[in-house]
């Protein structure tokens, strides 16, 4: 039996139960549950397509930061205040899951997770970096001079 907040007690199913018994500590393996009821269903393809998942959800959380920059000048500014808006929400949407998946506690989706906000940041840092050299090699200070 089981209080319902107001002292009164309530009978529970043996499946309510079940329902109810959440993993809080991390663990191996790929009897999992992430984002929704009865996904992956115990399948290690479908494990598998979990981990990408939550992966490319890390990742692209990361790349989303490069969007919000991506206003080019001239646009109006309500407009561009609604794309980065949007942009944003996305953004939001993306990382509540990825935190909801890691609340799973399986050290597969952890790691995946930190993986994919870890290859996001590299491709986004990467990408700052290479158009950071080509404009200072595209500026005439830097032109070698001939001696």
């Amino acid at each position: 039996k089981m209080s319902n907040g107001s002292g009164m007690n309530m009978p529970m199913s043996n499946s309510s139960m079940k329902s109810m018994n959440m993993q809080m500590s991390f663990y191996w393996g790929k009897d999992v549950i992430v984002l929704f009821s009865g996904w992956p269903d115990s399948s290690p393809g479908m494990y598998v397509l979990a981990l990408f998942f939550v992966l490319f959800l890390g990742a692209a959380i990361e790349m989303m930061t490069m969007l919000q920059a991506a206003v080019k000048p001239g646009t109006r500014p309500i407009l561009g205040a609604f794309i980065q808006a949007g942009v944003y929400i996305v953004r939001m949407c993306f990382a509540y899951m990825v935190m909801l998946s890691v609340m799973s506690y399986n050290v597969g989706i952890f790691t995946a997770a930190v993986a994919g906000h870890g290859i996001g940041f590299f491709v986004v840092k990467i990408r700052a970096l290479t158009k950071e050299t080509k404009q200072q090699y595209s500026s005439p200070d830097c032109i070698p001079s001939k001696i």
